[in-house]
C-alpha cells in the first residue's frame, strides 16, 4: 500500500498557481537606472512560485519574515522585497477579485443577506492604522478589521483601521469598498444588511439605506434569545463572525506584527482570496489546510 505524502497548508498546488501566475507582473529593467551588468547577467531572480509559496508560509505559520527557512526559500529579505513589489502592483487585491469572480461564476455570490462587523486585533509593532484599544484600558497598539461578507461568510469588503475607530465611523467606507459590483437587484427586498447593536442610530441607518440595503440591526442578546425560543430560526448576522475566525486561522493575521499597514492589508487580501476559492466546489481542493 502506497502512503500518500502529507501536503502542508502553505504549499501552493498546481491548480492554485494556475490562478495566481497570470497576476504576477513581469520584472522589467528600469529606464531611469544605469546598470553595470548586461541584461541576463548576474544571479537570476527567485522563481515567482517560490516567492509566493514563501509568502504563504509566513501567512499560514505566522513566523517572522526573517525566520523563513533559508534552505527552501533562500534570502528572506529578497522574498519580502518581492512581496512589497507585488503589493504595490495590486497583485493580492487582484487575487481576491479573481477568487470572488470564480466563486460568483461557480456558486453565485449570496448577495441577498449580507453581514457587517469589526474585530479587534493586537498590534504591538504597527506603525500605521493603529490606535488605543478602548476595551483594554486604552492600551496602545491595537488595530481593527472591518468586514462585509455575503450570506455564506465570504468576504466582500475589508478595511483596516486603528482599534479606536468605532464600527459606525467605517460603515460607509466598508460598503463602498466592495471588491466586486453586483448587478442592481430587481427588487429592493433582495438586498439586506445584518449588523449588531453597535450600528444602531439614525445616521448609520441612513448610510445603510443610502446604499440600498434593508437594515437588520439587532442586539446580540436579543438575537440569541430569539434563536433559543425558535431553534429553526436562521441567525444570519453570525456568518461575519465566522469569517473573522476563518481569517484568524491564518496565524500571521491573529496578532498584527506587521509594521506597515500595506503589508498587513495585503496578507488579509490573500486570506480573503483563499476563503473565496475554497467555497468553490471542485473535484480536488486547490488549497490545502
Amino acid at each position: 500500500m502506497v502512503t500518500r505524502k502529507r501536503v502542508e497548508s502553505w504549499e501552493v498546488s498546481d491548480e492554485f498557481w494556475r490562478r495566481v501566475e497570470p497576476l504576477i507582473p513581469v520584472r522589467e529593467r528600469s529606464t531611469d537606472k544605469a546598470y553595470v551588468r548586461k541584461a541576463g547577467a548576474g544571479r537570476p531572480p527567485k522563481p515567482a512560485r517560490q516567492v509566493f509559496e514563501a509568502v504563504m508560509y509566513v501567512l499560514r505559520t505566522g513566523c517572522q519574515w526573517k525566520a523563513l527557512p533559508k534552505e527552501r526559500f533562500g534570502s528572506a529579505s529578497a522574498v519580502h522585497k518581492r512581496f512589497l513589489e507585488w503589493e504595490a502592483a495590486g497583485v493580492f487585491e487582484a487575487l481576491w477579485k479573481a477568487g470572488l469572480a470564480e466563486y460568483d461564476q461557480m456558486e453565485g455570490i449570496a448577495w441577498r443577506w449580507q453581514s457587517i462587523d469589526g474585530a479587534m486585533l493586537k498590534a504591538p509593532l504597527a506603525q500605521g492604522a493603529v490606535g488605543r484599544n478602548p476595551t483594554d484600558q486604552g492600551k496602545k497598539g491595537g488595530s481593527k478589521r472591518h468586514l462585509l461578507v455575503d450570506g455564506r461568510g465570504v468576504p466582500l469588503s475589508l478595511v483596516v483601521t486603528g482599534a479606536n475607530a468605532h464600527d459606525v465611523t467605517q460603515l460607509d467606507a466598508v460598503l463602498q469598498a466592495i471588491m466586486v459590483k453586483r448587478k442592481a437587484p430587481s427588487t429592493r427586498r433582495s438586498k439586506h444588511l445584518c449588523a449588531d447593536a453597535g450600528y444602531r442610530g439614525r445616521p448609520s441607518l441612513g448610510i445603510i439605506e443610502g446604499h440600498g440595503y434593508i437594515p437588520h440591526v439587532v442586539d446580540r442578546n436579543k438575537e440569541a434569545d430569539a434563536k433559543r425560543r425558535d431553534p429553526t430560526r436562521r441567525v444570519r448576522r453570525w456568518v461575519v463572525e465566522v469569517c473573522h475566525s476563518w481569517l484568524n486561522r491564518f496565524r500571521k493575521l491573529l496578532v498584527r506584527y506587521e509594521k506597515l499597514e500595506r503589508s498587513f492589508v495585503a496578507l488579509n487580501h490573500i486570506a480573503a482570496a483563499i476563503i473565496a476559492f475554497r467555497k468553490v466546489k471542485l473535484a480536488t481542493n486547490i488549497i490545502y489546510g
